[in-house]
């Protein structure tokens, strides 16, 4: 086991200024020391036997296939429970997120890697006492970059109609010319204005586009919207819209929303995106509407069911783009996730309140 501090190691409590951090998802040794460097009193205590190798930069998953002996399951939890912050939910798996939670008493925080960690911490049934004695936050915010430009590429491919390209380069047709469509002139609702939601209404402005942001909790003005509106409202601009991105998180609220209702209202060729969650999303109605030009062009990142069934659909649809759930991911993630985790501890040990806390009421 490596720890990665600067001093003796000390359990946290009032007066105390440190904290011991369990890695429960692979980190590369060189975050692990971006952590520690930009906040010392971090101990990290890190075995890389028990975490599965990962793949790729931002793996926090690991390798699918890896299996821990009775004998590493029984290490794993031991350290697991003898630190006061988890970085990483162990596994991904809910259960393994409760059954650390209930094992350790002095576990004051765990910080999820994904940004959709608040649907893990709802599914790990935990009850009002551990939810209140421990703090969830999430990685919200580290990937509104990549993802952005996701929405952007769906919305230009709808906007100059990118199937009809591929079909006739997939011909060798020269056909004759038509008239595309500038983004500069869109008129783009955003569904969600949490870290992802800010970022995409951000570039479509610097577009020129016009942003509508479906919010809840829309406030004052903001320089990248031109106005805000209440889920209830919906009905009043959505027939306007040349293009709709979902940047909504899965709860029990937004589960659904775009449904058949929602898309009897869009404008005809409407061009839809979805880097929110793929809950939000009835897809056999978005399947409906794809197939009679309701929507023109869709470009999905999350699913309702992942990995996304080979009989779906959406598969042999010509206008619609596949990510497997995959656009969230770039070079730099794991340092931005190792970036926010250091600042949110910081942020503990100072007593200040932490970024990105989970809401233990919706889960996001």
């Amino acid at each position: 086991m490596n720890e990665h501090t600067t001093s003796a190691t000390e359990r946290i409590a009032p007066g105390h200024k440190r904290l011991r951090v369990a890695v429960a998802n692979p980190l590369h040794e060189e975050s692990c020391r971006r952590i520690v460097e930009r906040e010392p009193r971090v101990t990290l205590l890190v075995d890389p036997a028990l975490l599965p190798r990962m793949r790729h930069r931002a793996d926090f998953s690991g390798d699918p296939g890896y299996l821990r002996t009775a004998e590493q399951r029984e290490r794993f939890h031991a350290l697991l429970d003898s630190a006061d912050a988890l970085l990483g939910i162990p596994g991904g798996d809910p259960g393994e997120l409760a059954r650390a939670v209930r094992a350790n008493p002095g576990l004051r925080w765990v910080h999820a890697t994904s940004a959709g960690g608040g649907q893990q911490v709802g599914a790990a049934g935990l009850g009002p006492h551990d939810l209140q004695r421990v703090a969830f936050t999430t990685s919200a915010g580290v990937h509104g970059s990549p993802l952005s430009e996701f929405a952007l590429l769906g919305i230009l491919s709808g906007a100059k109609d990118l199937p009809r390209l591929q079909r006739l380069k997939e011909r060798r047709e020269w056909s004759d010319r038509w008239i595309s469509h500038p983004i500069s002139r869109y008129k783009v609702l955003v569904l969600g204005f949490g870290g992802i939601g800010r970022e995409v209404s951000r570039c479509l402005s610097l577009l020129g586009a016009s942003v509508t942001v479906m919010s809840r909790k829309a406030g004052a003005a903001h320089p990248d919207v031109e106005r805000f509106v209440a889920p209830d409202a919906l009905g009043d601009v959505i027939g306007e819209m040349d293009a709709i991105v979902c940047a909504l998180p899965g709860t029990d609220l937004t589960t659904h929303l775009v449904d058949e209702r929602f898309l009897a209202g869009v404008k005809p060729g409407v061009t839809f995106v979805n880097v929110g969650r793929g809950s939000v999303v009835d897809e056999s109605a978005l399947v409906a509407g794809l197939r009679d030009g309701r929507i023109g062009f869709a470009a999905l990142d999350v699913f309702e069911v992942e990995p996304l069934p080979r009989t779906s659909p959406l598969w042999s649809l010509p206008n619609v783009l596949i990510s497997p759930h995959t656009a969230a991911l770039s070079a730099d993630q794991e340092e931005g996730v190792a970036d926010l985790f250091a600042d949110n501890a910081t942020r503990l040990l100072d007593g200040h309140p932490l970024k990105n806390v989970v809401n233990t009421v919706e889960f996001y």
